[in-house]
């Protein structure tokens, strides 16, 4: 085992050399007695090297036990139990290190959370009168109506309203990605059935397909799924079902199939709308990215509250937070594709 290392082997091939040429120069001045002697000392200096060279490699492998327990987040980990040496030395900053770290870590806990009880607070703050100004425009609208107001107030009324509505959906939309950025979301992990999360995500926008005028086309595999979280994957999969939504022309179609195979859970959306421009193709789930060209129409509309460029860049970080992986592009036939995909652990 030691002499897989180079150092000891050519540490070892010294010893032996200078044991040959000084046992063979003790036999040719003094005979054969006072070689066997030096070829004795030689061998006795080399077990001790070896012995000592091993037992330093067996405390160096347990200090990078210890440090690797330290990288996997163990924290009852100490580097003190080092005998006097040079390793006694490395072991005691390793210990100044680990403790550093570790106060480190416990700060940026610390700040995570404090960050992510503000972003709730303030949202809580933002709701509220934004729920009470959207009561009171509809209320007003209502009354407008009933008192035969002007189209045109009634109209503005509700451009209001749906501006209401966008900006609530901003913020809902801005505090969870904080809270993922900041690492504060739990992820459950149990067994997601396909077809349950399809029909999760297109409920709340059974509503807005009709009125549109597009289709919604589903082909779940029988028995397919997935270990992750079923509430915020649906969230995802309806921003990904929204986006198509609003870039799909009235008598178009928006499909959705879901597949699993030997390696992965597969889901893909399509639509029938413009598809994605090829210098848009890199940016769609950046934060705040507006697309031009083919991305102009449907989804750039300013009473639009998935047109600011928030709901893919949601999509992929609860995608990926899970371990799933998330592309876009064109279909063959036109119109924009996304592909989610979530890879068994094991195959």
């Amino acid at each position: 085992m030691l002499l897989r290392n180079a150092e000891v082997r050519r540490t070892v091939f010294a010893f032996l050399a200078v044991g040959v040429t000084g046992a063979g120069a003790a036999w040719a001045l003094a005979g054969v007695p006072a070689a066997v002697v030096v070829a004795a000392t030689v061998a006795v200096l080399l077990g001790v090297f070896l012995v000592s060279t091993r037992l330093r490699y067996r405390r160096i492998a347990r200090m990078a036990s210890q440090v690797d327990a330290v990288l996997h987040g163990e924290r009852d980990v100490s580097f003190e139990r080092m005998r006097e040496g040079e390793l006694a030395v490395l072991a005691s900053e390793l210990d100044k290190m680990r403790s550093r770290l570790e106060l480190a870590n416990e700060d940026l806990l610390r700040e995570k959370n404090a960050l992510a009880d503000a972003l709730a607070d303030v949202s809580h703050q933002i709701k509220t009168p934004l729920t009470s100004l959207s009561l009171m425009t509809s209320l007003t609208r209502g009354a407008l109506v009933e008192n035969g107001g002007h189209p045109g107030e009634v109209e503005r009324l509700r451009t209001m309203e749906r501006l209401e509505g966008r900006v609530e959906w901003l913020v809902s939309s801005l505090l969870k990605l904080a809270r993922i950025d900041a690492g504060v979301v739990s992820f459950s992990r149990v067994h997601v059935d396909g077809a349950e999360l399809v029909e999760r995500a297109a409920e709340p926008l059974a509503v807005a397909f009709d009125l549109a005028d597009v289709e919604l086309a589903r082909e779940v595999q029988v028995g397919s799924g997935f270990e992750g979280d079923l509430a915020w994957t649906a969230e995802a999969l309806e921003n990904i079902l929204k986006n198509c939504l609003e870039h799909t022309p009235a008598g178009g179609c928006v499909s959705v199939t879901v597949t699993e195979d030997a390696l992965a859970f597969r889901l893909r959306v399509e639509d029938t709308g413009p598809g994605i421009a090829e210098g848009d193709l890199p940016h769609v789930f950046e934060r705040f990215w507006r697309g031009g060209e083919k991305g102009e129409g449907a989804g750039s509309s300013e009473v639009d509250p998935g047109g600011v460029g928030i709901g893919l860049a949601l999509a992929k970080s609860l995608v990926t937070a899970q371990g799933g992986s998330i592309r876009a592009g064109n279909a063959p036939g036109g119109g924009a594709r996304f592909d989610l995909v979530f890879f068994k652990a094991t195959v």
